[in-house]
């Protein structure tokens, strides 16, 4: 839970600093490319999960 809350807030604080000093996101611009980074988030917790438990 701890994990989940420490990148919520690292995200905001990159989003927040983005526009802050009124730089572009650093996120695909379209969709097919934002859902190549969510695969690979998803992707990353799956194979964290599953060595976790297999160990």
């Amino acid at each position: 839970m701890l994990e989940l809350l420490m990148a919520l807030a690292l995200g905001l604080g990159i989003g927040a600093g983005c526009r802050w000093f009124d730089l572009p996101l650093p996120a695909p611009p379209k969709l097919v490319g934002a859902l190549l980074v969510l695969a690979m988030t998803l992707g990353f917790m799956a194979a964290d999960h599953a060595l976790r438990s297999a160990t």
